[in-house]
């Protein structure tokens, strides 16, 4: 059975939250890539982010319905997720826009359990963790490709 040792990429690309929204952009284009994991500056994931998170910030932003009340202004739907929104619409830092809850696998990690994280998370990218520290990637065309290699 394979493992995430067998298909990871071992050279993987990373970003800091500093890193600015350009440099990301530049970055996933000419490493062809879909996302990077965000790593502080002891090298521990803190975050993930991807051409998904590019996109959402580049979304129509959704204005909330409101009442306005004795000089109250009463919102209907969430104020959270609007500020959440804002916030990503000006972002100019990746750590604006990254996902902070990474779904994380180690080299052991079978393929099967490989599949099954990324369908059921609804991740694409799974970075391959050991001791803390980031050892390698695993995207959804590595999963394809050991598919594909395994029923040749």
């Amino acid at each position: 059975m394979l493992t995430a040792k067998d298909i990871m990429t071992k050279d993987v690309v990373t970003v800091t939250p500093d890193t600015s929204i350009e440099e990301l952009s530049n970055l996933l284009v000419s490493n062809e890539i879909s996302g990077v994991p965000v790593v502080d500056a002891g090298s521990a994931i803190v975050g993930i982010v991807t051409e998904n998170d590019l996109i959402s910030r580049n979304k129509r932003l959704h204005i909330p319905t409101v009442v306005s009340f004795l000089d109250a202004v009463i919102y209907l739907e969430s104020s959270k997720k609007f500020a959440e929104d804002v916030k990503r619409l000006t972002a100019t830092k990746v750590g604006d826009i990254c996902v902070k809850k990474v779904v994380t696998i180690t080299e052991d990690t079978t393929l099967t359990d490989i599949a099954t994280l990324m369908s059921e998370k609804k991740v694409h990218l799974l970075p391959v963790v050991a001791s803390g520290k980031i050892v390698g990637i695993v995207g959804k065309r590595d999963v394809v490709k050991a598919v594909a290699q395994q029923a040749g």
